[in-house]
């Protein structure tokens, strides 16, 4: 759980950098007013970063996720998949501030933002795979436990 915790930290320290960033660069380079997909970089950490790591540290609490090969894929997996589109993200943003509009002039940009996408969600899978593990032994052990002690279960 402390490695879901420390995650969780990871991505808000950088969520707030990027925050920091995005408005020092715009001030820097007279564009505050440009929309770009780097003014959305910090909520994406936050919420897909740190408030998930939160979330899921909450969760493998109650279910015990951790030691489980589909939580170990999933973790790293979300993690490549996340910094992957958010660097995609980063690329977009600061093209998109320095004039250029990298769907229009390229597909490689958006290809690649679209493939973070798809890590995330092959990610999100194997979440699902271990939280209903855990949830299956969980009322497993509920079950066993309740049926122990039952007088009229003997």
């Amino acid at each position: 759980m402390t490695r879901l915790i420390n995650t969780a930290f990871a991505y808000m320290i950088l969520g707030l950098v990027s925050g920091v960033f995005y408005r020092e660069y715009t001030k820097l380079t007279d564009t505050l007013t440009t929309e770009s997909p780097l003014s959305t970089v910090h909520t994406h950490l936050l919420a897909l970063g740190m408030l998930m790591f939160l979330v899921v540290a909450a969760l493998d609490g109650l279910l015990t996720l951790r030691g489980r090969r589909s939580f170990e894929i999933f973790y790293w997996t979300y993690n490549v998949g996340l910094i992957w589109t958010v660097a995609m993200m980063v690329v977009r943003g600061l093209f998109t501030l320095n004039g250029h509009d990298p769907a229009t002039t390229s597909a490689a940009i958006p290809g690649m933002a679209g493939l973070g996408h798809v890590i995330l969600t092959i990610a999100l899978v194997f979440l699902f795979i271990a939280l209903r593990a855990g949830a299956k032994e969980r009322a497993a052990a509920t079950q066993t436990a309740s049926t122990s002690h039952d007088p009229k279960a003997v």
